[in-house]
């Protein structure tokens, strides 16, 4: 937007010409913050000349116009000042004193109350009279600081409706000249009024105001009103024709800006006469080329899906974090929090774009990203979040693009960002540069959506590659990428990511400001679905019976928290009750997917389903889900698959680009192409199964579908399987596929393989419905099986309890951090063969409460005695939280009349690490103190860490209060916890209170000087079982260690002193270990 402004004829430092000039103060160099600056006497206006001048004195290039002492004001130009003054601490502050002060000095239009009041003020209560406005003399004398409306009078008088002539619409008469409206607006610029004053120096104002009719075309107006000042085109409710558009502003806070969704225009022009009211003075907010563009990519992102696509059912959208998958290793992993620990991301869409907000500086590019498995909606989210868009529900983004990845692929080094964000998506996209060039001004109203970041090449190094923040010359689409992932590329913009969590890529995302994790659905979300899809598909009668065939079939029905196979579910169950009331599902994911594509085999073209498979396969080998038409081995294959919905047109997608309708689909394909193929040697099928990796040249597990689906084809019956796909020839060929994986299974020892290799072993003895391979895998399963930080998801907490049911022995399961929900974890420890289990405090306190509001009693008491949490270390502030809990919930429980007794888990319990290090321990200390005595048990207190918990001699004095209740404590390490001689003396009182169980002491590296060691020393030989006590590297000299030494010669029954510290001198310390060899030294 240009806006134009009035000027004296000259310099603008020149003396002044005219009392009403608004450029008769003399500007200096400005100092200060930006508060300063709204608090000084500077008339804004005046500020506006001065800084245009300073860029006419730079490289600012402003736009000329006819008349030639007719300057202009750019608000590019003012929002670049904006930009100079971001570096202040105060800026946000300052901008919402900017949005205060513009609404105190320009009033709404219709100055309505105070700001009726506060414009009188500045041109007189009496001057409008008749047909002419007088202004106050006041008004040429230097500008006064502006009073505040709590300043103000109360008795200011208020404007009056006063009619005007025909002649006031070329003509307003003010003391010191006629305003003239001229005729010839006609011949200006689209846009601009010109109104000319004479004797004031100021020959002429331009004023950029939306369509204005020629003179001859304004009617005879009646009983015209003066409102107020005109309105700023861009700034409703804002009357300063001056005052920057909210699009101007750079990284204005949100409060200050007017949103787009609620922004309102008035009707009438105030120039012209209700008469009029046809002329409409409605602007738009960008240039005609940008508003259209605007328009065209709402109808792209606002058209709602179809059919059983446009099903909705919302999944829970989970904060995620990513941590070192070990201590040695750098690298890290997607973090797997426990049931009761998830963040839900409340808002849904707009949590998920505010998530990086808080912490973003200003101008800088936020990177968010969605990640979850194959198949939990990942693309249909981000479609869901452009139709928001495009809907008006995130109005704090003017453009959003969504790109595909696959899209990106392309060889070449000719790219720029226009290609990027117009012409590289499924759908080109039509935009002058005037659009491009609008973009670049507010990068920070850009949302760029890229749906499927795995199937980019090389992804893990974008990191690492060179871009510098806007290339001159064309780049490969790697240094776009690079420099939006560097954030010097549209600097300011948000990138929205939606990935699978595997491999390397996770690498990729380390520094992104804010993961998410799409969880998929739980078993009420996925009812909903299954009901909602046979309402749309006009079956409502077969609701009841679907949701029966669903739960007769657990595997099935613990499936569908993938919404991708819970459609398939619901598509299988359709083409089923169709045919009669004896519909049943099948039991394994292999029979589902052959239940799906036997119907569409029946009349398919010769070898069509096996070039499909092939052609699956050969994709997914170069981690690519799409295709060209042209990739088809013939036009009746491709007619036929297009028409049996086994591929199609992906969504805004060109005509010649196909996809499969869903990942899994294409696994299924490609693990039917293994089955068939001649091309795979026998004796290489078993590296597809991905159970033992290969050290070299190892199997790209891409598609990660394929092991299960393998499995079952092979082994399952061929006239249920192949033979109903393929024909009886097709499954006569797998004969000898199916003994060299009979052979290979038999051979693994599954107590060998590691967590996530054991389940997937379990997942394919299941597919395979063979009895042989089925008790092999379940025999060979060892008692105690930890699945300790191995996410378990529905179906594999389902196929490990029927694993666990066949073994016919007893197990320990370890099942901590592995978010296995509420209902699977219920159904293992209901499990007779399950003795003792692991799980996280939290989960597992849940899940006891919820078995009691549901009165399951004999559960509940079966899971409270099989609950271990031997032993207990504390690493964080919510261990100790949820073990007082815990203990809380004994308590409780003790004192109600129908439950008696202790937990097993507070009872047995008898080691106890503390490891918070020093900002969390001190804190975290008191906590653990007040529940230490319901360990009854409780025989070794490890309090020390290697990052030092440091809980002083405050934390002594709290810890040596409860020894009288610790009966039992056999070993206290003290080690690193910064205690001085007071805490020294506190804990050797209270020590003969341990005398008849404590063997071990450890006050290794604390601060104990002489005073402390005498204590010690002196409580030493009341301590009748212990046997070792270390006090090396503390600070006290060779009295302290005489004293010690000649105590120890009174306490027998000690075997071992550690005592080394280096304020002793090394002479010292070897005379007295030759007098007593119990003294250690190392």
């Amino acid at each position: 937007m240009r806006c134009l402004a009035p000027r004296p004829a000259g310099s603008y430092l020149s003396e002044p010409q005219g009392s009403s000039q608004c450029a008769t103060m003399e500007l200096g160099p400005l100092e200060g913050g930006y508060l300063e600056l709204l608090n000084s006497d500077a008339d804004p206006l005046c500020l506006y000349h001065f800084y245009d001048q300073m860029d006419l004195a730079g490289e600012e290039e402003i736009e000329l116009y006819s008349e030639p002492d007719t300057d202009t004001i750019n608000c590019d130009q003012f929002s670049r000042l904006l930009c100079d003054m971001e570096g202040d601490e105060e800026t946000r502050e300052a901008y919402a004193n900017i949005a205060e002060l513009d609404q105190y000095v320009f009033q709404d239009s219709q100055l309505e109350g105070l700001s009726k009041d506060i414009f009188i003020e500045h041109i007189g209560p009496d001057e409008v009279i008749g047909e002419s406005m007088e202004m106050p003399a006041e008004v040429g004398q230097k500008s006064q600081k502006r009073p505040f409306p709590e300043e103000l009078p109360a008795d200011l008088k208020h404007w009056k409706p006063v009619p005007f002539s025909s002649s006031s619409l070329s003509c307003l008469n003010l003391p010191e000249g006629p305003i003239q409206f001229v005729p010839t607006i006609s011949t200006l610029p689209h846009g601009l009024w010109q109104i000319s004053e004479a004797g004031t120096g100021v020959s002429s104002i331009f004023i950029y105001h939306g369509e204005v009719p020629q003179a001859s075309q304004v009617p005879p107006p009646s009983g015209f009103t003066v409102h107020g000042l005109p309105t700023s085109p861009d700034r409703p409710g804002s009357t300063s024709p001056f005052a920057p558009s909210a699009t101007d502003l750079p990284s204005m806070p949100e409060p200050a800006l007017t949103s787009r969704a609620n922004m309102t225009e008035h009707k009438t022009s105030p120039t012209q006469c209700p008469a009029a009211g046809e002329v409409s003075n409605k602007l738009p907010k960008w240039p005609e080329p940008v508003e259209q563009f605007y328009r065209s990519l709402q109808d792209t992102y606002g058209a709602e899906p179809a059919g059983p696509d446009g099903i909705l059912v919302e999944v829970d959208l989970v904060q995620a974090r990513l941590e070192r998958s070990s201590s040695k290793s750098l690298e890290r992993e997607l973090a797997t929090p426990d049931w009761a620990e998830r963040q839900l991301a409340q808002g849904g869409l707009a949590e998920v774009l505010l998530a990086a907000k808080e912490h973003r500086r200003p101008r800088e590019t936020r990177v968010i990203a969605v990640l979850g498995k194959a198949g939990q909606g990942k693309s249909y989210w981000a479609g869901a979040v452009s139709r928001a868009w495009a809907c008006g529900r995130l109005p704090q983004y003017d453009f959003v693009f969504s790109v595909p990845c696959h899209c990106l692929n392309r060889p070449g080094d000719a790219y720029g960002l226009q290609d990027l964000l117009f012409s590289l998506g499924p759908q080109p996209l039509v935009a002058a540069d005037e659009v491009f060039s609008h973009i670049l001004k507010r990068p920070d109203r850009v949302l760029l959506i890229l749906d499927g970041f795995e199937e980019l090449e090389a992804q893990d190094g974008f990191l690492h590659s060179t871009c510098g923040p806007a290339p001159a010359e064309p780049c490969s689409l790697r240094g776009l990428l690079a420099g939006l992932f560097q954030k010097k590329l549209l600097r300011g913009c948000t990138l929205l990511l939606t990935a699978r969590p595997r491999g390397r890529l996770v690498q990729s995302l380390s520094k992104a400001d804010a993961l998410f994790e799409l969880s998929g659905f739980s078993m009420e979300q996925a009812q909903a679905y299954v009901m909602r899809y046979f309402e749309s598909s006009g079956m409502t009668e077969h609701q009841d019976r679907a949701l029966t065939l669903l739960r007769d079939r657990p595997l099935l029905l613990s499936h569908s928290h993938s919404p991708t196979l819970c459609r398939a579910v619901c598509q299988l169950s359709e083409a089923l009750l169709e045919l009669g009331e004896d519909a049943k599902l099948p039991s394994t994911l292999t029979g589902l997917y052959v239940g799906l594509l036997g119907r569409a085999a029946l009349d398919s073209p010769p070898g069509a389903l096996a070039e499909l498979a092939k052609l699956a396969w050969e994709l997914g080998r170069r981690h690519q889900s799409t295709l060209q038409e042209d990739q088809f081995p013939s036009a009746d294959v491709r007619t036929w698959a297009m028409a049996k919905g086994l591929v199609q047109h992906p969504p805004r997608a060109a005509e010649s680009e196909l996809a499969f309708p869903s990942f899994l689909l294409q696994c299924f394909l490609g693990a039917l192409w293994l089955a068939l193929s001649g091309e795979i040697k026998d004796k290489e099928l078993p590296q597809y199964l991905a159970l033992t990796p290969r050290k070299k040249r190892p199997y790209d597990n891409w598609l990660e579908g394929v092991p299960r689906f393998l499995a079952g084809l092979i082994f399952q019956p061929p006239a249920r399987c192949l033979g109903a796909l393929l024909g009886p020839s097709a499954a006569a060929s797998v004969d000898r596929k199916q003994k060299v994986l009979a052979r290979y299974l038999k051979r693994l020892q599954p107590g060998t393989l590691r967590a996530r290799q054991l389940l997937e072993l379990l997942h394919c003895a299941h597919e395979a419905e063979e009895a042989g391979i089925w008790q092999h895998v379940v025999q060979e399963l060892p008692g105690r099986l930890s699945f300790l930080g191995t996410r378990l998801t529905p179906p594999d907490a389902h196929v490990l309890g029927k694993a666990l049911e066949a073994a016919g022995q007893d197990f320990s399961l370890d099942l901590r951090s592995t978010g296995i929900c509420p209902s699977g974890l219920g159904s293992l420890v209901g499990l007779s063969c399950v003795t003792r289990f692991r799980a996280a405090l939290s989960d597992t306190v849940a899940l006891w409460e919820s078995l009691q509001q549901h009165g399951e009693t004999k559960l509940l008491q079966a899971a409270e005695e099989k609950f271990t949490i031997e032993p207990f270390k504390a690493k964080s502030l919510k261990d100790v939280e949820d073990l007082g809990k815990l203990v809380q919930t004994q308590r409780t429980r003790s004192s109600s009349e129908d439950t008696a007794g202790e937990l097993p888990a507070v009872r047995d319990l008898k080691k106890l690490e503390f490891a918070l290090g020093p900002v969390s321990g001190p804190q975290a200390f008191p906590k653990l103190v007040r529940i230490l005595t319901a360990f009854s048990s409780l025989q070794h207190l490890d309090l020390d860490a290697l990052s030092e918990n440091k809980i002083g001699d405050e934390g002594v004095s709290q810890l040596s209060a409860t020894f009288p209740q610790l009966k039992s404590l056999e070993t206290l390490n003290l080690s690193q916890n910064n205690i001085t001689d007071l805490g020294a003396y506190k804990l050797a009182e209270a020590l003969p209170s341990l005398a008849a169980s404590l063997l071990r002491l450890s006050l290794y590296n604390n601060c104990i000087c002489d005073v402390g060691a005498e204590s010690l020393a002196r409580v030493l030989p009341d301590m009748v079982s212990l046997r070792v006590m270390d006090v090396q590297y503390n600070k006290f000299t060779a009295a302290g260690a005489q004293q010690l030494a000649a105590s120890l010669r009174r306490c027998p029954h000690v075997e071992t002193l550690a005592m080394w510290t280096p304020t002793i001198p090394f002479s010292v310390q070897e005379h007295l270990q030759q007098q007593d060899s119990r003294i250690s030294l190392r």
